[in-house]
């Protein structure tokens, strides 16, 4: 298992490396490392005003929903579970949009309206607005007292649905100015975060993520179901609480630092169980490193694919473009087995 462990964290670190410095070197603006190393101008502003909190924005939201996806994915076991799919996202969505809200509803130029508005609260509010959902969505996916992951994932489209109709809502009910920052934000992009935010994001998503990784050998006795798990000496009822707030936690971090970017913490694990089998153990740990992999790479793709037209579409749909046919697919194959 140690073996594996190493094996699955350094293919991780060098996948995230190669696609990090991929990304601060290519872009449509050709620059010299080393001149920007050595501060040479534009060089050393491209590289470090603009592209390092991009990528850096990138790795975190990624590695954020692939952890997420994997510990949802193990508590339903159900490998269609995702934060996106699940309703998490649009929960997390609600909360950072009620919070912006709030603050285009006192005026930026208030003490309060400048509070709620900032980078933690926007934050705080998503990470609330995913833990709610995720209460909702295990609750009300309950049959008989237990827990029916095709229920569950049933109730996640519906209350995105819901989220999307109130967020509709919201945007025709605040000015223009801030309709726009809402529906860029919403639209999944990885944009350039200030510093504030920047820094409030890796907190969370670093705290959500350890708390994971620490609970992934709990995960391999409750993918097993309640009764075995519990038959094991797990206490079920607060592991699954503390894996709640923490996947909760991540989602809501990783809304708020780039908004609705779905299928990674779908594709991402899918992929790595493959490889490295099912021991949550390897899986939850190498999700986090080749999630900020995958993303950061999607977002270098993004932004470099349509240079020629000279657009730039949201990482968002890139994901989506990957991850709904991969959805499908298992669909299909989970009815098959069935």
């Amino acid at each position: 298992m140690r073996r594996r462990l190493a094996l699955a964290l350094g293919a991780g670190a060098i996948a995230l490396v190669a696609c990090v410095v991929a990304a601060l070197l290519l872009g449509p603006q050709p620059i010299s490392l080393s001149a920007a190393l050595a501060g040479v101008e534009p060089d050393r502003a491209i590289l470090l005003g603009l592209r390092l909190p991009r990528v850096i924005l990138g790795a975190l939201v990624g590695a954020a929903l692939a952890a997420a996806g994997v510990a949802l994915q193990a508590l339903l076991r159900n490998p269609l579970a995702e934060p996106f799919v699940l309703g998490v996202s649009g929960g997390a969505a609600l909360g950072g949009t009620a919070a912006l809200a709030a603050a285009a509803a006192a005026g930026p130029a208030s003490a309060f309206g400048a509070l709620v508005g900032s980078g933690a609260s926007v934050a705080l509010g998503a990470s609330v607005g995913a833990a709610g959902s995720t209460v909702l969505v295990f609750a009300l996916g309950r049959i008989g007292g237990k827990l029916v992951p095709e229920a569950a994932l049933l109730v996640g489209v519906v209350f995105n649905a819901f989220a999307a109709g109130v967020i509709t809502v919201v945007k025709v009910m605040v000015p223009p100015e801030e309709a726009a920052r809402l529906l860029y934000w919403l639209m999944g992009a990885v944009g350039y975060a200030d510093t504030g935010t920047l820094v409030t994001g890796t907190v969370f998503v670093v705290v959500a993520v350890a708390v994971l990784v620490a609970t992934s050998a709990q995960l391999n006795l409750l993918s097993l179901g309640d009764d075995e798990a519990s038959s094991l000496g797990v206490d079920v009822g607060r592991s699954r609480g503390v894996v709640f707030l923490a996947a909760s936690l991540a989602t809501g971090a990783a809304v708020a630092l780039a908004g609705m970017v779905g299928f990674v913490g779908l594709i991402v694990p899918h992929l790595l169980r493959k490889v490295f089998g099912p021991d949550h153990r390897i899986l939850l740990p190498a999700s986090v490193l080749f999630g900020a992999a995958f993303l950061v790479l999607a977002d270098a793709a993004a932004r470099l694919a349509f240079l020629p037209l000279g657009s730039e579409p949201p990482v968002g749909a890139l994901t989506a473009l990957l991850g709904g046919p991969l959805f499908l697919w298992l669909l299909r194959r989970t009815e098959r087995s069935a």
